[in-house]
């Protein structure tokens, strides 16, 4: 049976999905270490040598750092072995983003699935939207909890300035429109279900 359109659509999408998860679950590893670089954690001559080196020997020694568990326990602690808060938090709130945004890529792509079965209007893709539209929740009500956090520890609006206050409306939104989403899958769901008993 011939594809259509809108399948050969969800075919680049599932593959650009799955690309994109397989990379979200790549950098879920990086997170402590490449927090740190805001930091500038590592001396001077790793930062020479990344410069000077081929960018496949920077990355097998990036990979090869993040995997090292004393980073990550130098990044929880700083170098000087005192707890740093702002690291902490930061560290926090990424890796429970890239663990949401994991899951919302996974429920994009089993849509997706039952997109190219020819068979969409069902009621597990309402289930996948709305656990889609939760953990856009989530992420919106972090990035507000990191946004009060940071206004009170650093006590002036900076915070509101950065990348972190956008995350509350964009994912708040988001979550908005997978429920949305999930409502009209639903009721398209019921109303085949309706039109399979009639027939």
């Amino acid at each position: 049976m011939e594809q259509t359109s809108v399948q050969k659509q969800a075919r680049v999408l599932r593959v650009l999905v799955i690309i994109t998860f397989v990379c979200n679950l790549i950098l879920l590893v990086f997170v402590p270490l490449l927090a740190g670089f805001r930091d500038a954690r590592y001396d001077e001559e790793f930062w020479l040598w990344a410069v000077d080196s081929v960018p496949f020997d920077f990355w097998l020694h990036l990979l090869a750092k993040s995997w090292n568990i004393s980073i990550w326990v130098e990044g929880w602690t700083g170098a000087n072995g005192i707890m740093d808060p702002s690291w902490v938090v930061l560290n926090v709130f990424l890796l429970f983003c890239a663990v949401c945004t994991a899951v919302i890529l996974w429920q994009g792509k089993r849509v997706l699935d039952t997109i190219l079965k020819g068979n969409p209007f069902v009621m597990d893709n309402a289930k996948s939207l709305i656990r889609a539209a939760v953990c856009c929740f989530l992420i919106s009500g972090a990035a507000l909890v990191r946004l009060i956090w940071g206004m009170a520890y650093y006590q002036n609006i900076a915070p509101l300035l950065t990348y972190n206050a956008l995350f509350v409306p964009i994912f708040l939104m988001g979550g908005l429109l997978f429920m949305v989403m999930s409502a009209l899958f639903r009721q398209a769901a019921e109303l085949k279900a309706e039109n399979d008993l009639t027939i």
